[in-house]
């Protein structure tokens, strides 16, 4: 059944049989779009809420990698999907950054549903350990006595760690050689092999490695320090004053699924996001629990368009 045929049916059903939609769904395995590698944050965090909404809700939910291309190939695939509740999508920012990144997408955010903002991190300055900068100050120093001879990595072109290393360049006055790798995942390997000498990955991405010593934190993205790396400081502080940049995931489903599933499945999204397990697993890696409502997503993710668009077009980005 095709995404229209499922919109006409939730209208003709009739208000007093939405109850019994919501009631029987799901009947088969629901699959979540993770537009990222294997070890990336998407990927990570949507491993952890399929887990428990398949608990909860009686049925496998299935992770399905989609990397490459800023996530456009599984924005696309989820928004042309059939809007019955089957397919949805764990977001990061890179969806409201790519809307100003490409002049002609197959998708456009209308095609979405908001469910809930899941979780906020902050992406982390860090640096191989080879590299000789223990301070955000010292690492820009660095690039200024060597300039053009660092290299950064980033997830892709238009995710947010890559517009993150975009924003500190500026800001920062300096330059670096950013090399776009396809995932998270990729992206950190390169940076723990010392392929690239630094990276602003998200902070689950990172944090395992971190307390590994095999990357060096000098700062975080986000306005104030983050309780898991209490001893690290924001790089507004270390030596980039108004720097502010942070990463998030949100839940969202083809546009024109009925209601009746949509409060489903911000009702069990958010009932699993609650769980004390959950809620550990994801603080150990650094990230912060929301669970918003599907209008606070819409409106938060108006206002993250709005202002990556503004960096998009300040330093000239363009998809390669």
């Amino acid at each position: 059944m095709n995404r229209y045929k499922v919109a006409v049916l939730a209208v003709l059903v009739g208000a007093g049989a939405q109850p019994v939609l919501a009631q029987n769904y799901p009947t088969r395995p629901v699959r979540l779009v993770s537009p990222s590698s294997p070890g990336g944050s998407s990927d990570f965090l949507g491993r952890i809420l399929a887990q428990k909404l398949g608990e909860q809700m009686g049925q496998q939910v299935v992770v399905d990698n989609r990397a490459s291309a800023g996530g456009t190939i599984g924005y696309d695939l989820v928004a042309k999907a059939a809007p019955d509740g089957y397919t949805l999508l764990i977001a990061p920012a890179s969806i409201a950054i790519n809307t100003s990144m490409y002049s002609k997408l197959p998708y456009a955010m209308r095609d979405f549903a908001p469910i809930s903002l899941i979780v906020a991190a902050p992406n982390v300055l860090c640096v191989h350990p080879s590299v000789p900068a223990t301070s955000v100050k010292a690492l820009i120093a660095l690039a200024r006595a060597r300039p053009g001879s660092l290299v950064a990595g980033s997830a892709g072109i238009g995710t947010s760690p890559h517009l993150s290393i975009e924003l500190f360049k500026s800001m920062a006055g300096i330059e670096l050689v950013i090399v776009h790798y396809k995932g998270s995942g990729p992206g950190m390997i390169a940076l723990l092999s010392g392929e690239t000498a630094l990276a602003i990955p998200s902070l689950p991405t990172v944090m395992q490695h971190l307390k590994a010593g095999k990357a060096r934190a000098l700062g975080v993205s986000t306005a104030k320090r983050t309780p898991m790396l209490p001893e690290v400081p924001t790089i507004a502080e270390a030596g980039v004053p108004g720097y502010e940049a942070s990463n998030w995931f949100g839940i969202l489903v083809p546009a024109g699924t009925p209601q009746p599933i949509i409060d489903r499945l911000h009702q069990e999204i958010t009932r699993a996001l609650r769980l004390p397990e959950v809620r550990a697993r994801i603080a150990a890696e650094g990230a912060d629990v929301i669970g918003s409502t599907p209008d606070e997503l819409a409106s938060y993710m108006k206002s993250e368009t709005e202002k990556w668009a503004r960096v998009v077009k300040a330093a000239g980005i363009k998809p390669e």
